[in-house]
């Protein structure tokens, strides 16, 4: 039996950016939320930093952008490469079709931090910190009654029972698994070691760095702080590893001597490298009868692109739409049937995105293997041609505005705000 029962109208597992602007959305529409989260605070690491003008938009419509430029960030307005000591544009934003030509890099937790006390002020919304969820709780037919966790700064076990319970709970879902939904992995060709440095440590003037030995990329988090992701092929860090921290910076020098001179000053061996498991995915179904999965829970995505927070936050927004009309019109637990909207709305705009991040995971894996045989001069000829074609061609453009724009179909129905 548990300690204590909480009640809610939904369950928000998962205090990432689509549980944090699905509980806020929700609780302005007057929507009783328990949002549950296992970290006990919000200073911890989180993968994703990137926010897309497409995003920008939606913190806008949902009234919380001016608080979002308040904190600490970076500005991109162009998207470009060193390629072979060669600056090439991949993206001008001031050439989308957006009141919003602009993208962000930011880190997680001020924003999650804001999005939660907004959400705080209105009197049915609770916050659960340092609160595990153990299992779902489902009925004889199989619906999704709610959800158990361990509160663990109380030291109780919670029960908490729900209309719908909304599984955000990332990567390696609790809410997914506990519901025997399979994530559908794909095979990542490429895995990614991240690290950080002093914003002012190397050049940072483009987003990468592409050469014979190897790619670099680069991500301005705003105060002093430089993401730097080292590309390797799938099954290749532990290799890495064994041969040592020496011989991984020599690596990177051959790319960059810049940021090897800068790991030397900065880093302390491995235990500043993260290793992230980039393989995508999506799983075959996203709800059942009280249960509705979004961002990483549904569909895992890939670092390429910066794709996993504005497709979280996308799917909030219309996971918002769906719940609010939900529960105004209907009573007990959600159906599956009604649920079902939200994935017949969003599954065609993320199996478009994942496919776009494998084909391109495809093309790297491809330039680790094969491009210190390509000639600097083909590769310089390339990237002219590239500057030249793509401004001309729909299939680049479209490529590249679905991931700066994202779906804009989507939009923030302010029709359920209750205030």
């Amino acid at each position: 039996m548990p300690d204590r029962t909480e009640l809610a109208d939904v369950v928000v597992v998962g205090c990432g950016p689509g549980g944090a602007v699905l509980a806020y959305l929700l609780e302005r529409s007057g929507v009783d939320v328990a949002l549950v989260e296992r970290a006990a605070t919000f200073d911890r690491e989180y993968r994703g930093f990137g926010w897309n003008p497409g995003v920008v938009r939606l913190f806008d419509e949902m009234d919380v952008l001016d608080d979002v430029l308040a904190l600490a960030h970076e500005t991109v307005t162009e998207g470009a490469f060193s390629l072979y000591g060669e600056q090439v544009t991949v993206l001008d934003f001031d050439l989308l079709d957006t009141d919003y030509p602009y993208a962000l890099m930011m880190e997680q937790p001020a924003l999650l931090e804001r999005l939660v006390e907004h959400a705080s002020t209105y009197d049915g919304f609770a916050f659960h910190p340092a609160t595990t969820v153990t299992d779902i709780r489902v009925d004889d037919s199989g619906a999704v009654r709610g959800a158990e966790a361990r509160d663990r700064g109380a030291a109780e076990d919670v029960r908490f029972e729900a209309r719908a319970v909304v599984g955000a709970d990332g990567r390696y879902s609790t809410v997914r698994k506990r519901a025997g939904i399979d994530p559908g992995l794909f095979e990542s060709p490429i895995d990614l070691v991240w690290f950080k440095l002093p914003r002012g440590a190397v050049d940072a003037s483009t987003q990468g760095r592409i050469d014979r030995d190897g790619v670099l990329v680069y991500f301005g988090l705003g105060a002093g702080d430089l993401q730097v992701g080292y590309l390797v092929r799938d099954g290749e860090w532990p290799g890495v590893r064994e041969a040592g921290f020496g011989a991984f910076r020599q690596r990177v020098a051959a790319i960059d001597p810049e940021v090897a001179a800068a790991i030397d000053a900065h880093l302390d061996g491995f235990r500043d490298t993260t290793l992230l498991d980039v393989a995508p995915g999506v799983a075959d179904t996203w709800t059942r009868d009280g249960l509705l999965l979004l961002g990483d829970a549904a569909h895992t995505a890939s670092p390429i692109g910066a794709q996993g927070n504005p497709l979280a936050v996308e799917d909030a927004v219309v996971a918002h739409d769906v719940l609010a009309d939900a529960l105004t019109n209907t009573e007990g637990t959600l159906s599956d049937e009604t649920l079902r909207d939200f994935e017949r709305r969003r599954r065609p705009t993320v199996e478009r995105v994942i496919s776009l991040q494998r084909r391109a995971a495809d093309n790297l894996r491809f330039w680790l293997d094969y491009g210190r045989y390509v000639p600097a001069w083909l590769v310089r000829g390339s990237a002219a041609a590239f500057d030249w074609l793509a401004p001309q061609s729909r299939l680049i453009r479209g490529t590249v505005e679905s991931f700066a724009l994202g779906d804009r179909s989507v939009s923030v129905a302010r029709s359920h705000f209750t205030d």
